[in-house]
């Protein structure tokens, strides 16, 4: 059955700039200008369009499914197929799929984790796009959370279940050249971004396969590269309910590579090397913002120091510990009186564990609790 696109609407969302890169892919050539807003591009053995450079046309919509239907008719594919190559032309693709049923039908629960994992995925690696980390707190993080408003979920696709994520707009190169091998310099941000998550997926995939080998240190030498204890349990959540993930990505047209389509690939018995990966960095590193319930057990502050430092008796992991903590002048007259009168208080701050010792690192009691 011939489906022919005539949504205004859905004309508009095909841009000039995902035009004019899906036809130079295909073999055009542009030629001469046309008129003020268009130009010709022909090609030897294909029919001569006209492409519109701006959507400042009257009939630009029109113009647009006259275009579908030639370029359909000329890669003999559907006008839908074509549609859909044309509207994510200008973008970044990136597709996590798992292979579960032929109609692509997964449980609903498995459904909401595996969108909600995609999520996390993005925001991991938008984290450690500047300033690769062990463990983010990923949701105070602006510019992560940013990039992630700029994301945008693709149609759905029939077959296996799959998650399509498009990136924001990828600007075609603003300097003339064939060379598809970009440097870092030169690529816009949001191709950066996404190489970015390609590599951290990649390191990640290549730490699982050395840690199975003995090498303890892998995930930790991965970190460089953008893995992370958010990123692994993030791919815990989409890996655990099915066999297999992958994840591909194909490059804008507007700015091609080399190759065409990366695709990295985990196995459901990746999941519990990355789960006691990212155990691993969370013991490392500080436990941000916790909130300890305990009581003040030893007190020492040097007479000429404004600063004093406390011992917590607190619950952590539903063991009692000490705790070690440096309060200002304030805080720790908070904590003279609670010990005093044997109330437990509320402190918060950073955990972080060294050996068999805890300190709680910026602390703050935030409540002293009255019997």
């Amino acid at each position: 059955m011939k489906v022919s696109i005539r949504d205004r609407e859905a004309l508009l969302a095909v841009s000039p700039v995902a035009l004019s890169a899906y036809a130079r892919a295909e073999g055009w050539v542009k030629r001469d200008a046309y008129g003020d807003h268009s130009d010709i591009y022909a090609a030897d053995g294909l029919p001569e369009v006209i492409l519109p450079r701006t959507q400042r046309l009257g009939d630009y919509a029109n113009v647009v499914a006259q275009l579908i239907e030639i370029f359909a008719q000329v890669a003999d594919v559907d006008e839908l197929s074509l549609y859909r190559d044309l509207v994510t032309a200008d973008r970044d693709v990136i597709r996590v799929r798992a292979p579960e049923s032929d109609d692509g039908a997964v449980a609903m629960s498995d459904g909401v984790d595996f969108i909600r994992g995609a999520g996390d995925m993005l925001l991991a690696a938008a984290c450690s796009f500047q300033s690769p980390q062990p463990l983010y707190r990923a949701r105070a993080n602006r510019d992560a959370r940013d990039y992630l408003r700029q994301m945008r979920l693709g149609q759905t696709e029939q077959g296996s279940f799959v998650v399509t994520l498009l990136t924001p707009v990828v600007p075609p190169p603003m300097q003339p050249t064939l060379d598809p091998n970009w440097t870092v310099d030169n690529d816009s941000v949001e191709r950066r971004m996404t190489k970015h998550l390609a590599g951290a997926l990649e390191a990640a995939r290549q730490a699982t396969e050395s840690a199975v080998g003995g090498d303890a240190n892998a995930f930790f030498e991965a970190v460089t590269h953008g893995v992370s204890a958010n990123l692994c349990e993030a791919l815990v959540t989409l890996i655990k309910p099915f066999p297999t993930l992958d994840v591909s990505f194909t490059w804008a047209r507007t700015h091609p590579r080399k190759r065409a389509r990366n695709v990295i690939q985990f196995y459901n018995d990746d999941a519990p090397i990355l789960w006691e990966a990212a155990r691993a960095f969370r013991n490392r590193e500080p436990k941000l913002d916790e909130r300890l319930f305990g009581f003040v057990h030893r007190l020492k502050r040097d007479e000429d120091q404004t600063d004093g430092i406390i011992t917590l008796r607190a619950d952590i992991d539903g063991q009692s510990q000490s705790v070690t903590a440096v309060l200002n002048q304030s805080d720790y007259a908070r904590a003279i009186k609670a010990h005093t009168d044997r109330a437990p208080v509320i402190a918060v701050g950073d955990l972080e564990r060294v050996g068999q010792h805890w300190n709680l690192l910026n602390p703050r009691i935030t409540s002293i609790i009255s019997e």
